[in-house]
Formats: C-alpha cells, structure tokens, sequence
C-alpha cells in the first residue's frame, strides 16, 4: 500500500488492475521446427485446444512427413506394428500388413495434415538454420533459410520447439576412398529411385535399414554382397511376425466397433511385455535369448554363418529388428555376405581385410546417422551457450525435452526419451502434452520464462544412469543408445511405456526457474470475474453435487486446454455489462 501511495505523491500512474478476468489469455507466438510426426502433432494440439496463438512450422523438405518422406530405400518399412505406429486417438483400418511401407505411412500422416486443416501452419522448403534467445525481450530470435531463394528469414516467437527429430541427419562411413568410388554411391537415407540395381550391387550395413534393403534389391540384382560388420539379433519375437491383411480383416476393423482396438491393445501389450527382456539376468532375458538363437540358426541354414551372425551379447542390448526374410536372402545363390570390415573403398569396389577387392556397379551404404542428439543449427541460450557446443561430449537434458540455460525451448524425441524401448508414436503425444501444460500456463499465468534449474538435470542424469546399470543396454555390444565417448545410454528412456506417461503426467514446475512479466506474480488476477461468468452457456454453479462423486470440485475449470471455451471473451463481458 506504502509503495502504490508513494507513487501517487511522486506524479506516477498508480498501478491498476487489469480489465481482464483471471487466467485471460495472452498472444503467444510458437515456432515448431519440422514437420514430421511429432512437428504434426504439435500443429493439431495448439490449433484444436488453444487460442490466441501464432503458429509457424518449418521444414526443410518440400513436403511433410520427415523420415517417411526421406527415407525411400526399396523395403523400407517401420519395424513397429503398423495400429501401433498411429496416434493415440487416430487409427487407420486399411494398413495392408502390421508392417507398413514408408509410403503408406507418409500417406497416413499426409491424409492427417489435410483432415484437421494443418498445412496451413507449414512452410516447407524452410530450413531452420539459427536460433538465439535475446534475454532483454524474452524471446527467441529464428533464422529461417528458404532454399528457393537462399533468403534469410528472422522471425520472433515466445516458444521454440524443436520437432526436427532424431534420425534424419544421415552420414557416410568413415571408410577410406569412399568418395573415390565410380559406380553409384547411395546412402539408404538419400535414396535415388532412378538408380538401375539389376548389375553388381554392394550393400554395406546390417542395422534395420540393411536388414530390408537386402531381400528387396536381391530380387532384381545380379549379385548381391553384402558386407556385415558387426553381429546382431534379427528376428520377429513371439506373435509379432509379418501379416497381411486380408480384405475381410480391413472390413472388420472397419464395421465392427471394437475389433480394431482390440488389435491395437494387443500389439501395445506385446511391445509392453518385452520391457523385462532389458533386465540384466532376468529369467526372461535368457528364455527370448535362446528362443531367437534357435530362429536365427534355422533362418540362416549354414552354421558357419550363424556362428559369426549369432550375438553372443543380450537380447536387446542393440535395437531388435523383426528382419523379415533377411537371414533367409543371406544363403540366396546371388547373395554373398562378406564378414569383417571393409579397409578400403577404391574406384572399383570394395577392399576387405584379406586385401580381396570386390568390384561393384552401385554401393549402398546403409550405415546410419548422427545420433548425437545436438540441434542440426546453432541454438544460443543465455550467456552465448551454443547447445551444440554444450551437448558435443554428452547431451545433459531434462527428461529429454528440454536444456538448462535455454529458457522456453522445448524438444520432441531428445535423449533418453523412448525412442528404443517404448511406442514412439504414444510418445510423441505425451510430450506434446506436456509442453502445452507450458505453453498455456505462460498464456494464462502471465509467465515470461520456464528454464529447467542445472541441480534439476543433474539429478535426472544420475538416476538415468544407475537405472541404465541394471540393463542390457549397458553391456558390452556396441550400440548407437550409447554414447561413445562416455559409455553411457543416451537414447532411451530409463523405465517402461507406462512409467514415462506417469513422469509427463504433471510437469514438475519446482524443478525450473520460472519469472514472470509482470512485476506482480498475482497480476493475472486481473478484474475479479472468473472466465465462467463471461459465458451465458456455461453452468456457473457446477460445483453443486447431490454426493461426492470422486472428482474434485473444480472439474475442468483449470484444465490445460480450456481456451476453447473460456477464452478471453471481452466483448461478451462488455455486453453483459460487467
């Protein structure tokens, strides 16, 4: 009272109450890099439960979808159950088998854009090339590359959320002389259809990408080689093994309430039910380990290969792949596998440790990306961090979705998220909820920033890590979970599907540093009146039960995403008189 008196008698503006009700919300300005699966989500989540808000989504591509739009290789495929690569609340009846094409699945994320009047949120052919937070205005400041042009854009926003996924920033091999090669260099994550397989065709590789490249070129190859460089387990587990689906089937899960979801929670169980599998000597660890062993020697059918092929590491401890007829093409006439390192890539073809060079016409290099977890573009945070620079020997994160020191930057599928050991699609969902607990918590609460405290990450990462020591994850097979540099599990999330959507089911705002951009931490306040009274249509005495019904006396007044309708209705307010 002193200070509002004082201010009075020295001539100042005394301080008044905001002509708004509690919780109105303010413009927010939100920039999405990406617009694949999880830059998708985020454009449905703000536009069909928000207000207020300036959207813009960024990509790179000339068009969605991200890896699904990339990723062309011949069989390329998700090696997740097809009704369990959806979103939550939008199912697909007619996937023609439980694993689907990257086509069906762009098509998929195509035909969601257009349903729900997304594409008008998306720029394409715009690269995020910079990003820097300017503490005096709270706000990020994007640089944004059009590749037509070659202009730079600068654009402004509150939020910046990074949506541009994980495996998509492919590499070549750091083998000598690959650039050297005459034939047709291809790398799985840059396919040219274009390309004529029908001569001598080199495939170096045998994680997923390799896993279905090969029976699909070895079908119209003269010959195949294919150099393998490590073990690995390669096997559809119990009742995940390829599907089509019969017309009938599409039928049923089309007309008969019930029948696909059934399926759907069928698939979730059995990926659920494989958690146990990563537990160090756990009972079912050893009975899954024998269990794809014997598969793995019946699929390949020549003991000398399997004894090389055969991991001798745990199940699990490197991505599992259900590999469908890939150890069965290894024993294929036009098929030689050549176990072993290549030293040398020469004009010719392929030079492998005994110094036999093989000579090819195209090499495919199916041999993977940068899982470093750093942003593909400068991210500068307070005190001039470059998170690049910050994360190049470890990405230390809160819960995998956002940095200390980057206030109001959030990611999708950061480190240790469940990007390896739980439904990815489901995931993505979680996390976009999550952040829009932020995001309308900044519009209602008069937040300026929300930046994770550093003893918040630091104890994130010691209970990640003693977790990951009780994993297979952390023995001894080389794994692209790991970082290399520190031995530790970078890219998955340390527990199971149900215990991460326990961890995001309510953001922890004690473990960031949160200011306001009102002096006044109560300025949200405003002018007395709930939202509630501004709506002729809403029951204003709602709170009045015959019994106690379990839930809480404020129903969904404070839900997350009541913008919709409650809404900052001044003008409704202005008619009503108030």
């Amino acid at each position: 009272m002193a200070g509002a008196l004082d201010g009075i008698l020295n001539g100042a503006e005394p301080a008044k109450c905001r002509e708004a009700p509690i919780h109105a919300n303010r413009k927010m300005r939100v920039i999405v890099v990406g617009a694949g699966a999880s830059g998708i989500y985020m454009a449905y989540k703000l536009k069909h439960c928000f207000t207020d808000v300036v959207l813009d989504i960024y990509e790179k591509n000339a068009d969605i979808g991200g890896t699904w739009l990339e990723n062309r290789y011949p069989g390329c495929a998700c090696d997740i159950p097809a009704h369990n690569y959806t979103y939550s609340f939008e199912p697909k009846t007619d996937w023609s088998a439980n694993y689907a094409s990257s086509r069906e699945i762009f098509t998929y994320f195509n035909d969601f854009v257009n349903k729900y009047g997304l594409r008008g949120y998306i720029n394409l052919q715009h690269e995020v090339v910079g990003a820097r937070w300017e503490e005096n205005k709270s706000e990020w400041l994007v640089q944004v590359r059009k590749d037509v042009e070659g202009t730079i854009l600068e654009q402004r926003c509150d939020f910046l959320i990074n949506a541009a996924g994980i495996l998509n920033a492919w590499r070549w091999p750091a083998i000598p002389g690959i650039q050297s090669f005459k034939g047709k260099l291809l790398h799985s994550a840059a396919w040219d259809e274009s390309v004529d397989l029908t001569g001598r065709v080199g495939l170096i590789g045998n994680g997923s990408s390799g896993i279905q490249i090969l029976p699909q070129v070895q079908k119209v190859a003269k010959h195949v080689t294919t150099f393998i460089r490590s073990p690995t387990w390669v096997s559809p587990t119990l009742g995940m093994e390829l599907h089509e689906y019969t017309e009938e089937e599409k039928k049923t899960f089309r007309d008969q309430p019930g029948a696909l979801l059934e399926v759907r929670k069928q698939g979730e169980r059995a990926m659920a039910a494989g958690f146990p599998i990563m537990v160090q000597g756990s009972q079912t660890q050893s009975q899954m380990k024998e269990h794809m062993k014997e598969q793995m020697k019946q699929k390949i059918n020549n003991d000398e290969l399997a004894n090389k092929l055969i991991p001798d590491f745990a199940l699990g401890c490197r991505r599992l792949t259900p590999g469908i007829n890939y150890l069965e093409s290894l024993s294929l006439p036009n098929v030689t596998p050549i176990y072993g390192e290549i030293t040398q890539v020469t004009p010719a073809g392929c030079v492998t440790e005994p110094g036999v060079e093989t000579d090819l016409d195209v090499l495919i290099c199916a041999t993977g990306f940068d899982t470093t977890f750093k942003p593909r573009f400068p991210v500068i945070g307070r005190e001039e961090k470059n998170l690049q620079v910050e994360w190049k020997d470890e990405p230390r994160s809160y819960l995998g979705l956002a940095a200390s020191g980057f206030p109001n930057y959030f990611m999708f599928l950061g480190p240790n998220c469940p990007i390896g050991n739980g439904p990815i699609i489901f995931s993505i969902e979680l996390q976009g909820s999550y952040f829009a607990e932020f995001l309308n918590r900044w519009q209602k609460e008069d937040i300026k920033t929300f930046d994770p405290k550093p003893d918040a990450v630091n104890d994130f990462m010691e209970q990640k890590d003693l977790f990951m020591e009780t994993t297979v994850w952390k023995t001894h097979c080389q794994s692209w979970y790991k970082n290399p540099q520190t031995g530790r599990i970078t890219a998955l999330w340390p527990g199971s599907t149900l215990h991460y959507m326990e961890t995001l089911a309510k953001p922890r705002y004690d473990d960031f540093d949160v200011t306001y951009a009102s002096k006044n931490r109560f300025a949200y306040l405003g002018n007395g009146f709930s939202q509630h009274e501004m709506n002729h249509k809403v029951d204003t005495t709602y709170y009045i039960r015959e019994h106690d019904d379990g839930t809480s006396v404020f129903g969904n007044l404070f839900s997350t995403y009541n913008a919709k309708d409650f809404g900052n209705k001044l003008t409704e307010m202005a008619e009503r008189g108030i």
